[in-house]
């Protein structure tokens, strides 16, 4: 992922006089577009920029303030594979309890939750998949740019700073100073013009991984009854006990861990549980009216 220092000035000493000049050619190639300015519009301020919080040096100072991280990103995937896997085997069971059948409920539900699992994980993994790609994509992009029209890459250093009302004359040494250094050069325009922080190699297994078993494991949990249970509307009462405690819980906590308010958890709770149940009771009806008509 992108880093950057926190506390480290963006304007450079003024007696480092050193000026950029052509790069070597770049080993990756690129097409490049026929249009190579862009528009740009004031990027975020520096402290406030995910990708620059955690791009930490070995001369960055010791305490870093961080706002967001890859727990995050493990975080959200834990919340949605879990909502998922929690309301839609349980609205699936719930439906084709009402047929009578335990068996066929065990059956059915196992069936939709491998098959939901494996669809989950593979989306993930082809998002995080991806995402890299677009940003591999882009950084060859910038990397052509900053050798083969280095003027114009500097000319877009100067209209970024301008957005944050930093004047032609104040910003020139910082400009000379960071376009001596092409890496540095080209994680700018990629933090501030095109604001890509650089995905992790390793995020999208990650991803897959655990959005394809906490969807799992939220599907499971509703069906634990229909293993134990003699018939299917004693293990039906049984989950929807089970799985509204849950919903209850996994939204409270949900939104206590992301907003860290009573009131966001409460809210989260009751979203939860109304969702939980809208669906359980839709797939329910419909089952039951589809039986009769036969």
């Amino acid at each position: 992922m992108a880093t950057a220092r926190e506390g480290t000035p963006l304007l450079p000493s003024s007696s480092s006089t050193a000026a950029a000049g052509p790069s070597q050619p770049p080993a990756t190639p690129f097409d490049p577009p026929s249009e190579l300015r862009r528009h740009h519009s004031p990027a975020l301020p520096l402290l406030l920029r995910p990708g620059l919080l955690s791009r930490v040096t070995s001369s960055a100072p010791a305490h870093i303030e961080k706002h967001t991280s890859n727990h995050d990103a493990v975080l959200r995937d834990l919340i949605i594979g879990f909502s998922d896997g929690l309301t839609v085997p349980f609205a699936l069971t719930a439906g084709l309890s009402s047929l009578g059948s335990t068996k066929l409920v065990i059956m059915g539900g196992l069936a939709e939750l491998f098959s939901g699992m494996i669809s989950m994980g593979l989306g993930a993994y082809l998002a995080g998949v991806t995402e890299r790609q677009h940003w591999e994509a882009e950084h060859a992009r910038e990397v052509w740019e900053v050798d083969n029209v280095p003027d114009m890459e500097r000319s877009e250093i100067y209209d970024i700073l301008a957005g944050y009302g930093v004047s032609r004359d104040a910003a020139t040494p910082m400009v000379r100073e960071l376009c001596a250094d092409k890496k540095r050069w080209v994680d700018f325009m990629m933090d501030f013009e095109l604001r890509l922080p650089e995905p992790d190699v390793s995020r999208a297994w990650i991803s897959a991984l655990t959005m394809g078993l906490s969807y799992f494991v939220g599907g499971l949990v509703p069906m634990i009854p229909y293993f134990v249970m003699k018939t299917a509307m004693q293990a039906l009462a049984v989950s929807v006990a089970i799985t509204a405690v849950i919903l209850v819980v996994f939204g409270f906590m949900k939104n206590w861990v992301t907003i860290r308010t009573r009131r966001a958890g409460l809210w989260g709770a009751l979203e939860t549980l109304c969702i939980g149940a809208a669906a359980a009771g839709t797939s329910y009806l419909i089952v039951r009216l589809l039986d009769r008509g036969e």
